[in-house]
């Protein structure tokens, strides 16, 4: 089970986080809402401190192909995850222009629709993250909002893409992310708040996340 800690804002999050054995960082760009904000020089001097072999991700709300490619170029993390809707054609030019970095599509979970847009997210993209949020909202919310989805509609998503690469995030915590593997059986899960407090990692918190991960994740059968 893959396990990627995100809004990690600094090198001691950063040390403290690889410390405790987790090899997938998510760094947030600007959004429009949601914690764990940091600008886009303190994401690149973060992804070149960084050990070879943990993975790191720009968690980026830029709208077009051109901008997510600058945005990158500047960077430098192993993966892209992006943030707001993205066309099938707009993925495939992301891709196309940065054929060595993983690409990860973020899916907000909201309504029987959502396995649809799956289908076509993957025509481009390397893999999908569902997550809680509403891009057309009056503030849109593209994650980080601290609450959960319905887990049914993503394990819908999940059994029709068996073989393809699905994290969840949205709300996980130590309290409820044995349920969520148990019902959803993802490729991987992804926590922010749920491991932090007063917006500072928080490594009690994060311990007990990874714990239960491991526990569920032996019992999923997905170690």
């Amino acid at each position: 089970m893959k396990i990627k800690i995100c809004c990690i804002k600094s090198k001691d999050e950063l040390r403290k986080t690889i410390d405790e054995g987790v090899r997938y960082l998510g760094f947030v760009s600007l959004m429009p809402s949601g914690p764990g904000i940091i600008d886009d020089q303190t994401i690149r001097e973060l992804a070149l401190y960084t050990p070879k072999d943990v993975n790191t991700f720009l968690l980026t709300s830029r709208r077009t192909a051109k901008e997510v490619i600058l945005q990158w170029c500047y960077c430098r993390t192993t993966t892209i995850q992006l943030c707001w809707p993205f066309s099938p054609e707009s993925l495939h030019q992301v891709e196309q222009a940065l054929p060595n970095v993983n690409i990860v599509t973020v899916l907000h979970v909201n309504g029987a629709t959502s396995l649809k847009k799956a289908h076509q997210m993957l025509r481009a993209s390397h893999s999908i993250l569902l997550d809680t949020g509403n891009p057309n909202a009056k503030i849109p919310t593209l994650g980080g909002t601290g609450e959960t989805h319905n887990w049914g509609i993503s394990q819908k998503i999940r059994r029709a893409l068996p073989d393809r690469e699905i994290w969840l995030a949205g709300g996980l915590s130590a309290a409820n992310v044995h349920i969520a593997i148990r019902e959803v059986h993802p490729s991987g899960v992804d926590v922010c708040s749920g491991v932090r407090t007063n917006d500072q990692l928080d490594c009690p918190k994060l311990r007990a996340f990874l714990e239960q991960v491991a526990i569920a994740s032996r019992l999923d059968g997905t170690t």
